[in-house]
């Protein structure tokens, strides 16, 4: 797919509607706006009277639902998933939402992020004559929840969710409730809306505006929101929260129109550019951007910096997804399919290259490339996040520390390794500044932990402890995490 010459890849996006006549329709836009979040499958479930039934295949939103089968989805109310694989494998079965049916009922459910603590609850689930239908963790909650039963499941979901651990965000939906859950750091985004007399569930504000529905609020951490015919009710499921949204929403994931916590993305990245000019001043004739996510940063930096923003690279968005396959030689090929360089704007000039971040290096050294190819001058490499030195255990493929170049390198022999004059990244105090979370805290409300190994929460079976998880991400990398928190 696209995303593989990017280095960093999507999580996944979710959409829920309560009490809409078109439910399946609304949750197709609003998938639709959430697309950016992963591209490997998508699927929507849709309740009609007392029950439940679902679609779901490979590809994006547009691929696999037609008009026919839209048409087929008839109901008031639904959940929908779009998918990319960060934990389980990327065939149809792992594709969500899951649909569950008991004697009793039934339960969709979808989920954003990843539980550190998986491995340890499957084989515990498994030990009591659970039997598992996925490779995904995904199916986990759903079995923690059939193992405290409880007449209201939303206590039996509250028992759940205080098991799981890591960073999440559910959506869950039975024949009377449509249910969301936010996990108690607030890593993973979600948010409430309203249209009309609908309640409406969301990754990101984003899909909101598509449907033309109102912002209420973000779900708070540790919160669980339950939407049902009487209304929209909310209640804790844990009094140990501690705000640390993923900083990664705001550098790179989430679309610049969304808002995460009252902030502004598009508004968050300016605010980098501008930083990184502060931080990092040099004498240039023009700033460009790498599409997309580099964009709004390169805007901010030409600002502050007084150098003229131009367009130095255009994005093909015709390329077919298949084409891009995960080999060195095809990803090569790739990011000249993808991106061109304008020789009329960067040929003899000194060039200030603004992107969202650095992972192997491979991609950006290709950039480069192409923009010396073209005859830039000089090329200054912005960065909008710190070296990213280590992996995300929270729902990011970001995952082994050995193929992170900041792991392995410092500043200076990463800048010899892309051939650029100069290089320079945001530092952790000009990101925090920069997206300026309303929360008072060591990192200001953020997950820095990417860059300086400060995880927000224990790692569990990540942990120093477990040596099958730690042959792929610890032992691979070289490096021996310390643990903030127990």
């Amino acid at each position: 797919m696209l995303s593989e010459i990017r280095g960093l890849n999507e999580e996944c996006g979710l959409f829920g509607i309560w009490n809409h006549k078109d439910a399946a329709l609304v949750t197709y836009y609003g998938l639709h706006s959430l697309q950016h979040r992963g591209q490997e499958g998508s699927g929507i479930v849709v309740k009609e009277q007392d029950k439940l039934y679902m679609y779901k295949g490979p590809g994006l939103v547009s691929e696999v639902f037609t008009k026919d089968i839209l048409d087929s989805l008839t109901g008031t109310s639904a959940i929908g998933h779009v998918r990319h694989a960060t934990v389980g494998k990327g065939d149809l079965a792992n594709i969500q939402p899951f649909l569950f049916h008991f004697y009793e009922n039934s339960l969709a459910l979808c989920h954003n992020g990843n539980l550190v603590n998986a491995n340890s609850l499957r084989r515990e689930l498994e030990g009591h004559g659970s039997i598992f239908q996925t490779s995904s963790d995904s199916e986990i909650l759903a079995h923690l929840i059939k193992q405290t039963p409880h007449e209201d499941i939303v206590e039996s979901l509250k028992r759940a969710l205080n098991r799981v651990k890591g960073g999440f965000a559910y959506i869950l939906m039975t024949e009377s409730k449509l249910i969301a859950a936010r996990d108690p750091n607030g890593i993973r985004p979600l948010s409430i809306g309203q249209l009309g007399d609908s309640y409406v569930i969301a990754s990101e504000t984003c899909a909101f505006d598509t449907i033309g529905a109102t912002y209420l609020r973000d779900i708070r951490p540790g919160e669980i929101v339950v939407c049902d015919d009487n209304g929209i009710s909310f209640e804790a499921y844990t009094e140990e929260t501690d705000m640390a949204i993923c900083s990664m929403e705001f550098i790179y994931f989430a679309r610049p129109d969304s808002n995460i916590e009252g902030v502004n993305v598009h508004t968050a990245r300016k605010r980098m550019g501008k930083i990184l000019a502060q931080e990092s001043p040099v004498e240039a004739d023009v700033v460009v951007g790498v599409p997309d996510s580099g964009i709004s940063a390169a805007i901010g930096y030409s600002e502050q910096s007084g150098i003229p923003y131009e367009i130095g690279l255009i994005k093909n968005r015709y390329v077919a997804r298949t084409f891009i396959q995960p080999t060195p030689q095809l990803r090569e090929q790739g990011v000249k399919m993808k991106l061109s360089a304008v020789r009329g704007v960067v040929e003899g000039k000194r060039v200030v290259l603004v992107d969202d971040s650095i992972v192997r290096g491979t991609t950006s050294k290709r950039l480069v490339t192409l923009l010396r190819e073209v005859g830039a001058k000089e090329v200054h490499f912005k960065v909008t996040c710190p070296p990213l030195k280590y992996p995300c255990f929270y729902g990011i493929d970001l995952q082994i520390a050995s193929e992170l170049i900041a792991h392995n390198y410092c500043v200076e022999e990463i800048k010899e390794i892309l051939g650029v004059d100069s290089i320079s990244f945001i530092s952790e105090y000009g990101l925090m500044n920069a997206v300026n979370l309303p929360f008072d805290n060591k990192y200001k409300g953020l997950v820095m932990a990417y860059f300086n190994g400060d995880y927000p929460t224990n790692l569990y079976d990540y942990s120093e402890g477990n040596k099958i998880e730690l042959r792929h991400f610890i032992a691979d990398g070289g490096y021996t995490i310390t643990l903030s928190k127990q």
